[in-house]
């Protein structure tokens, strides 16, 4: 039978959830006191369930971009948050550096997102939060680079960028985060009933954490992490070197200090040129090359999977669309 179709209690799925969990751990140099755990309901569950587990007094939130401004509206729903630092007024175009963010006192934890996918931005160091639970949605840049992961009560992942495919949640959870969930929490909004029965509260993605643990193979024999990040490194490089280098008639959004290794983010002279750059690079083979709808202009994801050869090919069509239209 097909993993889609055998019991999730069955032995057969037990060697399976066991290699996806360690295949992150080993990847991930995940710590013993943290709990990994495949949930559902994607990132966007986490914005709401995070707070209905952990904001009792106040919590703190950084916002670089439209997913920090969604975790802030639904923890709004639960209780007090602090805006601590938001980029909002300079168009998402920038993070913080650590010495800018002053937290509240005594805050529940910090929240923020290591990479702004919409926007193209991205952390560049490991939030420290002195003391004070820190949380990250690392949906769209886990895996992709080496993380100090004892910096963080908690860090979450939609599947579906880095990890596999989607329908699977990823959350590593430190244990003295989960002694904090309250008593008589709604069973599968648990963080601890989940981890005490091993993502098995109910029925998981079986056919999503399979992909997982083949996920976990793949980058290791890729060199794991830190090979990764440096394959991820030179691609970007590459694409923004071409931006850089286009006298102006390619503009990146981000600043150069906040760029995203995953999502490229740039504008052209103007929308008309842009809408024939996404029409010409469909029909040359480019998928979903166009910004997002909120913003516009032109982006270009990069993720795990995507290899450099991509990048050289979208490259060479840049410079021919410049040599027509520049």
């Amino acid at each position: 039978m097909s993993v889609m179709e055998i019991s999730h209690r069955s032995k057969d799925f037990e060697p399976i959830l066991e290699s996806a969990e360690n295949g992150i751990r080993e990847l991930l140099n995940v710590p013993e006191n943290y709990r990994i755990l495949f949930l559902q309901g994607g990132a966007s569950l986490q914005f709401s369930m995070i707070p209905i587990n952990f904001l009792k007094t106040s919590a703190d939130y950084v916002i670089t971009g439209a997913w920090g401004e969604k975790a802030v509206k639904e923890a709004k729903k639960c209780g007090n948050v602090n805006v601590i630092f938001s980029t909002k007024e300079t168009n998402y175009k920038s993070v913080p550096e650590q010495d800018e963010l002053n937290f509240s006192q005594n805050p529940d934890y910090i929240h923020y997102c290591s990479n702004e996918t919409i926007d193209g931005v991205e952390f560049k160091y490991d939030l420290d939060g002195k003391g004070i639970p820190v949380i990250c949605d690392a949906s769209s840049n886990i895996l992709s680079k080496e993380i100090d992961l004892e910096k963080y009560a908690l860090i979450y992942a939609g599947a579906q960028k880095n990890i596999g495919p989607s329908g699977v949640t990823l959350v590593i959870i430190r244990d003295d985060l989960l002694e904090k969930v309250p008593a008589n929490q709604f069973s599968m909004l648990d963080y601890r009933a989940i981890a005490k029965n091993d993502s098995m509260l109910n029925t998981p993605n079986t056919w999503g954490i399979y992909l997982i643990s083949l996920v976990c193979e793949w980058l290791k024999n890729k060199g794991g992490v830190k090979a990764m990040q440096k394959i991820n490194e030179e691609k970007a490089k590459i694409l923004y070197d071409a931006i850089d280098s286009s006298d102006g008639f390619y503009s990146g959004h981000a600043e150069k200090e906040a760029r995203s290794l995953m999502n490229v983010t740039f504008r052209l002279p103007n929308e008309d040129l842009e809408k024939q750059f996404v029409t010409e690079a469909t029909a040359n083979g480019f998928d979903g090359i166009k910004g997002h709808r909120s913003v516009g202009g032109i982006r270009a994801s990069i993720y795990n999977a995507f290899p450099q050869e991509g990048c050289e090919a979208l490259i060479e069509f840049m410079r021919d669309f410049t040599n027509k239209n520049g």
